[in-house]
């Protein structure tokens, strides 16, 4: 089981989110914490370590696992995964706060 950071944009774009569907998305992020390759989740590699995982057939969780943290990095609609698909690999937020 990792621990859990949510990044600053993660905590923007969740409040994007009707109560409903933020139950859900924290919900798949428990489901993420306890087995990441959990089917459900239908996860992909987006690039070097940077995961993208469902929420539902339209939400996708962007995170990544440092050690024994998972970082949330974001959520959104199914194509915020295409603007991370295409990044190079960045400094996360997370080591930024370490």
């Amino acid at each position: 089981m990792y621990k859990l950071y949510f990044g600053k944009i993660f905590k923007r774009n969740i409040k994007k989110f009707d109560p409903i569907l933020q139950r859900l998305i924290f919900d798949k992020i428990n489901l993420l914490k306890n087995d990441t390759d959990h089917p459900s989740l239908r996860t992909e590699s987006l690039y070097k370590g940077v995961w993208a995982s469902s929420v539902n057939m339209d939400i996708r969780i962007i995170w990544e696992i440092i050690g024994d943290i998972i970082n949330i990095i974001d959520v959104g609609k199914h194509d915020i995964y295409r603007q991370y698909k295409s990044k190079r690999r960045r400094k996360s937020a997370f080591r930024e706060n370490q």
